[in-house]
């Protein structure tokens, strides 16, 4: 079983600025992919951005150009810059990790609320 602690979310003013950390531990095998997905008050959860194994990244369109993923493979940590937030950025962020068996472990999530 893996566990994932992650760390920096808080209150930010609109235009600024929170990076996010995702650390992995315990016994999981090889991590294939690791990233975020976000779920705000009486929306869906939304697939934010992801990170593979040899570092492609995904994004969801509304993220483009603002959030950078990143990963440290030495030490199965995965980070969000995100930069320019907005106010419908608010939401419980929450990193996974994909093992190459397709297993997936979650965290327990941070919030990001930004203010306008």
């Amino acid at each position: 079983q893996v566990q994932l602690v992650e760390s920096g979310g808080g209150l930010v003013q609109a235009g600024g600025s929170l990076r996010l950390s995702c650390a992995a531990s315990g016994s999981f095998g090889s991590i294939a992919t690791m990233g975020w997905y976000r779920q705000a008050p009486g929306k869906q959860r939304e697939r934010v951005a992801t990170i593979t194994s040899i570092g492609n990244t995904y994004y969801t369109d509304s993220v483009k150009a603002r959030f950078t993923i990143s990963r440290d493979y030495a030490k199965n940590t995965v980070y969000l810059q995100m930069i320019n937030l907005k106010p419908e950025d608010t939401a419980l962020y929450t990193c996974y990790a994909t093992n190459i068996t397709a297993f997936r472990s979650w965290g327990q999530g941070t919030q990001v609320t930004v203010s306008s």
